[in-house]
């Protein structure tokens, strides 16, 4: 039996030592097999629900989310505690740090007015603090890990910093036709099909930072809405006595237009 007190709040430093506790001998036999790499899911898929939390504006559901969050945290920190090389408290030490040096317009001499140049403080600092000396230093260190929409759009974002822009929308929107076209051809054998798709995307996202959308929320609301559709599709071929699977292309696409039709009436 585990020498644990419990009591009835627990706090940060408690959570560290819970979590030592499951590693160790005699704790937990799921936690104690765990590494970085087999828990690297999971930190994804946390940090997703605190999104979730985030857009259903619930409080207590966000409270719950950035614990799992931070449990995470605690775990990989506890893993590298065990081999030496850093406990929680460094990382807290590392993120203090780096906001104190990132802030010079709070806590130096730098002044902002407002947001954008307050970012531009910040910027400026992280290229110091990563010794970025070039521009595509600044687009290299765009983490590969990201969605790739949101990688895109902060590549692109970079990229806009060195002065390599579009002067208007209007060329990004000319750049999605141009793409359209070589992809059409790789299509017809004339081209590498995946490197056009691509700069396709590519290009979505160049048009999205123009309008001021945010292509990864685009393409979640084009999905549900996508999955909406269907939804009203599959009603009323059942309302038919019919299975979508048995039905012609052109026989459900007349569904689909009932339901596009059903769904802004019922807005």
């Amino acid at each position: 039996m585990i020498d644990f007190q419990c009591k009835p709040s627990y706090t940060v430093g408690d959570l560290a030592l819970i979590v030592a506790i499951l590693r160790a001998p005699g704790g937990c036999p799921w936690d104690r097999e765990q590494t970085h790499a087999s828990i690297r899911p999971n930190m994804l898929e946390e940090a997703y629900e605190v999104c979730e939390a985030i857009d259903q504006n619930d409080p207590d559901h966000l409270k719950e989310e950035l614990g799992d969050v931070l449990l995470q945290v605690a775990l990989h920190a506890q893993m590298e505690r065990e081999t030496g090389s850093f406990t929680l408290d460094d990382v807290a030490d590392g993120i203090c740090k780096k906001l104190i040096f990132r802030h010079p317009h709070v806590f130096g001499d730098v002044h902002a007015e407002n947001a954008d140049q307050a970012l531009d403080a910040w910027d400026a600092m992280k290229r110091v603090e990563k010794s970025q000396t070039t521009y595509t230093d600044t687009l290299r260190a765009v983490a590969r890990a990201l969605p790739a929409l949101w990688r895109a759009e902060k590549v692109q974002k970079k990229a806009k910093k060195a002065g390599f822009d579009w002067p208007d929308a209007q060329g990004a929107v000319d750049k999605l036709s141009e793409e359209i076209g070589e992809l059409q051809a790789a299509m017809a054998g004339q081209g590498d099909v995946t490197e056009e798709l691509g700069d396709l995307l590519f290009a979505c996202v160049n048009v999205a930072r123009f309008l001021a959308v945010d292509p990864e929320q685009a393409l979640t609301q084009a999905t549900d809405k996508f999955t909406d559709r269907f939804a009203r599709v599959e009603e009323k071929a059942r309302a038919q006595g019919r299975d979508m699977k048995d039905m012609t292309l052109s026989q459900l696409d007349e569904l689909w237009e009932e339901a596009k039709r059903d769904l802004k009436d019922d807005r």
